[in-house]
């Protein structure tokens, strides 16, 4: 049993499909990627769930639970992402760990508030983790086609022509499966006008969340040392982001659940990460 086949079991939107098109061990590229570039990293995500009118509860656990690896690691960390998504992100993050807003607007200014960000941050890695991407006609479509741009600021521009990136999916419209659009149309459960964004490195996921655990699983085996939130942790932040307004983005009802998985089914995928670091005698 690999990290990959612990973040693509139980894979209800087909995302697996896309498998044969990435490095065996695409987690482990990314891993490595990552602490080659060491030094300060943006983390982008959040995702509006239209029908709901409010942020899902995939992504930011799984941004909150990155950032908290990396800080261990000696990065600085700083979270990027909406008006929508922000509340969430303020509420768990740990001291020391930076909130960017980027606001919502045309691409003229969204394009300066991108390169001033970088101009100022300076990042040395940039992550994206379940947020929304760039379609060919650059509009933002969610799971069902449907445009959600009027509710998306363009972060994509924070990942335009930079060369040390990594993208967290799991349905084909978001940040970095740019690297994968050609493909995405020909699984017919995922999205049929896939986001045009690439990374440097991806990663995919049968929930974005547990894509970004398993970064950090790989981050922990090249580390030796368990860098991986609990499954407590993980609850207490699905559950703090729900009571703040976040949806299940299946749903899109106000519960504990992600990607239409309550709690306990949720939380398996983070246990038997867990279990596979024991394993390999990482504590």
């Amino acid at each position: 049993m690999t990290i990959e086949d612990v973040i693509l079991s139980r894979d209800n939107r087909g995302i697996s499909a896309l498998r044969g098109h990435l490095p065996q061990n695409f987690c482990d590229e990314a891993a490595r990627f990552i602490l080659d570039n060491k030094g300060t990293a943006i983390i982008a995500t959040g995702f509006y769930i239209r029908s709901a009118a409010a942020p899902e509860t995939d992504g930011p656990p799984g941004a909150i639970a990155m950032g908290k690896a990396l800080r261990s690691l000696g990065y600085n960390v700083h979270y990027v992402t909406d008006k929508y998504s922000a509340s969430l992100l303020k509420a768990t993050a740990t001291s020391g760990e930076h909130l960017v807003e980027f606001p919502i607007s045309d691409h003229e200014s969204s394009q300066k508030f991108a390169k001033d960000l970088i101009n100022k941050v300076r990042p040395t890695v940039l992550i994206s983790i379940e947020r929304c991407g760039f379609s060919k006609n650059k509009a933002y479509l969610n799971m069902r086609n449907l445009d959600i741009s009027e509710f998306t600021a363009k972060i994509d521009y924070l990942f335009t022509n930079q060369k040390k990136t990594v993208g967290v999916g799991d349905g084909g419209n978001e940040i970095g499966m740019g690297n994968l659009a050609q493909f995405i149309p020909q699984v017919g459960t995922l999205v049929p006008d896939p986001a045009v964004t690439p990374v440097t490195k991806l990663v995919i996921a049968s929930v974005s969340n547990w894509g970004a655990y398993g970064l950090v699983a790989a981050l922990s085996l090249l580390a030796k040392k368990n860098l991986l939130i609990s499954v407590d942790e993980e609850k207490q932040l699905i559950r703090k982001i729900v009571d703040l307004g976040a949806v299940d983005g299946i749903s899109a009802q106000r519960k504990y659940a992600v990607d239409a998985f309550e709690l306990e089914e949720n939380a398996k995928t983070l246990a038997e990460l867990h279990s596979l670091l024991k394993t390999a005698g990482i504590k």
